[in-house]
């Protein structure tokens, strides 16, 4: 499901590092974050809707590969944008 446009600005500015950021790596997991948790909250009521199944596991490969990227660039980032979307790792 889409994220509500005023729901992704709180988003970003949450985890923008400077003014104009929209797309660096802490920005970008914020928000695939926001919208996995609105899919799960999808499944719940619809069980069988096996084609955004499927869309919900690209995002997470995604959200995954941007925190192993953020993880090698820099650790003390990925450590504190994990504490604050609350994932577990």
């Amino acid at each position: 499901m889409a994220i509500v446009k005023e729901r992704k600005t709180e988003v970003i500015n949450r985890f923008k590092t400077h003014a104009k950021d929209t797309g660096s790596a802490p920005v970008q997991v914020a928000v695939l974050t926001e919208q996995i948790n609105g899919l799960n909250e999808h499944f719940k009521a619809h069980k069988k809707d096996h084609h955004s199944r499927r869309g919900l596991l690209l995002l997470i490969g995604k959200r995954r590969r941007l925190l192993d990227y953020l993880q090698k660039k820099d650790p003390k980032k990925y450590e504190e944008t994990i504490n604050k979307l609350d994932l577990r790792k």
